[in-house]
């Protein structure tokens, strides 16, 4: 997963002709006391006037600050936020962070390997903590990704990341959360370019063969796995066994109702842990995906409507949708820059019937649950990291989000990016004139 060549550092120095990336912030020393902020806790809980406290990287006080008595003289810093809100740091997940710099030109993209079965290709080692693409997304308050591999039939294995480290170990939070299944499209066709297609390559065949092989791979790394130590060892099934294990998630990538539902059968047969990604059509199936108990996370809700004869808006109100059902989801945008927006796509949601509080639970805690990682991050509650982010308005309303100081493991960030540096740049060009 490691390709860089003479393209990518053209491009790579070209961008410290603006300015490097903001440096990593230190550990936190002393302790921070966030106090009148209406704080958005991510369990779908809310306090209006609260005192927030963090010391050594953890949360350390989290209540309402009208119902305590608070001791200025113990913090080395305060801030007074009233009129503000505080939110757990948003969780970016099925994201491409890290991987892509510019999408346009390939030596800079690092998220996919050759071959269909690549279980073994971890995404987390070719994680670029200096890209310029993560001081843009933190900036808007994502301060921790899920850093996916794409392409192939099983793309690979995704990592966790905090969004402000040296190195990819130091970013890391999970290396190894879940596989990635892309689940095959019955209704794609092959591309056969003169005539009718022959009788082997009409899309139903095609279907069936490709669920076949994925079955068979599945089967031999399960019986693989079954053995601590064998004689042969194999990088692919190796990597399958902590799927197996129930250590880690099956994430299985489809959109359509048909092909979500023989997913979770073939997941359930197999015995794995099935997380759906995409769903699109998961407000059709709600019914199923109760009575299995299926997560689903749901991408890309600005977008036009699958099908002609949907709604123009079906896309916003899908999560509404499965709220109402009582279907755990996560909100999620896709590739590398775009998760800047992820924010505003929980926002258009409650818009459309999603609870406020359910919103940003769908973008801080349900994802922390879903990855693994709810003991951490995902909420302000005392004991978890401290990672955070005061907003000077709402944080799901493009039209008054404006972070004005962001933590990551109670390390204050630096919030600067190119896109601040770009536009104080060509202000200073134009004053000048």
């Amino acid at each position: 997963m490691r390709n860089l060549t003479i393209t990518a550092l053209f491009f790579l120095f070209g961008s410290m002709a603006i300015g490097q990336p903001p440096t990593p912030a230190p550990p936190q020393r002393g302790s921070v006391l966030i106090v009148g902020a209406t704080a958005h806790l991510g369990n779908g809980q809310s306090i209006i006037n609260s005192a927030i406290a963090f010391e050594n990287g953890r949360l350390t006080l989290v209540a309402d600050a009208s119902t305590i008595r608070i001791d200025p003289s113990r913090y080395t810093r305060i801030y007074d936020a009233e009129g503000k809100h505080v939110y757990p740091g948003f969780i970016a997940m099925n994201s491409r962070l890290g991987l892509v710099e510019i999408e346009a030109v390939r030596a800079t993209q690092d998220f996919s390997e050759i071959g269909e079965y690549n279980p073994n290709a971890r995404s987390i080692i070719a994680y670029n903590a200096d890209s310029d693409i993560l001081p843009t997304v933190r900036s808007n308050g994502v301060l921790a990704a899920q850093v996916v591999p794409t392409g192939g039939v099983i793309s690979g294995t995704s990592g966790v990341v905090q969004l402000d480290a040296w190195n990819w170990e130091d970013a890391a939070l999970r290396t190894e959360d879940g596989i990635h299944l892309n689940w095959p499209d019955p209704r794609r066709r092959s591309s056969f370019p003169f005539g009718p297609m022959p009788a082997e390559e009409q899309p139903q065949d095609a279907y069936d063969k490709k669920v076949k092989e994925i079955r068979e791979f599945f089967q031999e790394a399960k019986a693989y796995c079954q053995s601590l130590n064998p004689q042969v060892r194999n990088p692919r099934f190796e990597a399958m066994r902590g799927v197996f294990e129930g250590k880690q998630n099956l994430y299985i990538h489809t959109n359509h109702a048909r092909t979500m539902q023989e997913a979770v059968l073939f997941a359930e047969a197999m015995n794995v842990r099935p997380v759906l990604v995409g769903a699109a059509d998961a407000w059709l199936i709600t019914d199923f995906l109760r009575e299995h108990q299926v997560t689903v996370v749901l991408t890309k809700t600005h977008r036009l409507p699958s099908r002609q004869d949907e709604d123009i808006d079906q896309p916003y109100k899908t999560p509404a949708l499965l709220h109402a059902a009582g279907i755990p989801f996560a909100l999620a945008s896709e590739a590398a820059w775009q998760q800047r927006n992820l924010p505003f796509e929980a926002g258009q949601a409650v818009g459309y019937g999603l609870p406020y509080e359910a919103a940003v639970q769908a973008i801080t805690l349900t994802p922390a649950v879903i990855l693994g990682m709810a003991g951490r991050i995902g909420s302000l509650e005392v004991g978890k990291e401290a990672t955070l982010f005061i907003s000077e308005g709402d944080a799901l309303d493009m039209r008054t989000h404006r972070v004005t100081a962001a933590f990551i493991q109670g390390r204050e960030i630096n919030l600067d990016n190119k896109h601040k540096q770009l536009q104080r740049r060509f202000e200073e060009r134009y004053r000048q004139r």
